[in-house]
């Protein structure tokens, strides 16, 4: 389950960084370490232990590192760099709809089912339903994490750690929540904003913030990672998506620092364990599920954040979000392989190739289908039996 509940509201990973609006052309890694980037780890022969059958392909055309598939129901929505939205069924890949946001997409995508929201790179909030942009918006500052669409509302975290919301049919402003502090550095990369029963829960800097989805009032706040470091590079800190749910516990990854859980019900961190790592974590009853900036796939016990296994045969691939799906957790590599680990240890269960371009933000789950977005847009799904 993941952090988007549907009862609420009843009625590439990029590591640029952004200072004072101007984007720094700089990875992490690099910075941190000023050394030539390691080779990926060669991979050795899987045995399919685990069938997966392809059952369809689409093509989308290119797409931005900053895209995250958003899945409502049966159908999965995805834009491209361009501002192409297309909406597709999950079970057989046929196009729903597609629409022109009219301009290249900036950070996207939320899809409520019917509507679909993205931020263009001019910084316009645009929502578009099947017959083509219902309206957009011009946003204050730079916007990198995927709008979300709930309760006929649209709800935006901005760069700058504001959060606004919009009325999903006319596009008015409902309520804004000022930016907290003067960070001399954000992350440009999707954060954290999704739902937990009648409560907006947004990532600010550490923490894990519940918020009045009518009026943006804090109800809760709980810090999972905290700035260190001796430059502001090292003192970043941002959760990221994706976030894992089990129940009202969320665990979350904040960036180069920690991976924690939080109880949403109560806006208790349950425990918080230093880590380092750029992408989201996924979790069930037992454990939490996470990839480390060095490929390192690990599991941790969802009580405490002990370690349970690692895999480390994925190093320097550029590993993805996981995603835990049956008895597997799938990963995706800059490579363009899809990667079915076991989650009960760790290791191989089988390899799913696609057109060798980078998969996006990290394969998702379609009803019973496994869909992944390559950076060349292929889309490619597999059904596991």
């Amino acid at each position: 389950m993941n952090i988007h509940d549907r009862p609420f509201f009843a009625p590439t990973r990029r590591l640029a960084l952004g200072l004072t609006g101007v984007l720094l052309a700089l990875t992490v890694a690099g910075c941190a370490s000023g050394s030539r980037k390691p080779q990926p780890t060669p991979l050795e022969p899987v045995a399919a232990l685990v069938s997966a059958r392809q059952v369809w392909t689409q093509a989308i055309g290119p797409v931005d590192p900053l895209l995250v598939p958003a899945v409502h129901g049966g159908a999965v929505a995805l834009a491209n760099a361009a501002g192409m939205v297309t909406v597709l069924e999950g079970e057989t890949g046929r196009v729903r709809w597609r629409a022109e946001a009219g301009a290249p997409m900036g950070a996207g995508v939320g899809f409520d089912g019917r509507r679909v929201a993205l931020v263009t790179r001019a910084n316009d909030l645009v929502v578009l339903t099947e017959r083509g942009v219902a309206w957009r918006q011009r946003l204050p500052s730079r916007t990198f994490t995927p709008p979300f669409v709930a309760g006929e509302r649209v709800f935006v975290l901005g760069g700058d750690r504001s959060v606004a919301a919009f009325d999903a049919q006319s596009g008015a402003r409902l309520w804004s929540q000022a930016p907290r502090g003067t960070e001399p550095l954000v992350l440009q990369q999707a954060g954290v904003i999704g739902a937990v029963g009648n409560t907006l829960v947004v990532g600010i800097g550490g923490r894990l913030v519940g918020l009045d989805p009518d009026d943006g009032r804090v109800r809760w706040e709980a810090a999972v990672g905290r700035s260190r470091g001796a430059n502001e590079i090292e003192r970043l800190v941002d959760l990221v998506g994706r976030v894992g749910r089990d129940g009202d516990v969320l665990c979350v990854r904040a960036f180069q620092s920690a991976v924690g859980c939080v109880d949403a019900a109560s806006g208790r961190t349950l425990w918080a364990q230093p880590a380092d790592g750029a992408t989201g974590v996924q979790a069930d009853a037992e454990r939490v599920y996470a990839v480390e900036a060095n490929g390192r796939v690990m599991a941790l016990r969802r009580s405490d954040g002990a370690r349970v296994w690692a895999n480390e045969r994925l190093l320097h691939r550029g590993v993805s979000a996981p995603l835990a799906l049956g008895r597997s957790l799938a990963v995706g590599d800059a490579q363009g392989f899809v990667h079915l680990l076991s989650r009960a240890d760790g290791s191989f269960l089988n390899r799913l190739p696609t057109d060798g371009s980078a998969i996006v933000e990290g394969p998702v789950l379609v009803g019973n289908t496994l869909v992944a977005v390559t950076r060349n847009g292929g889309v490619f799904a597999w059904r596991p039996e």
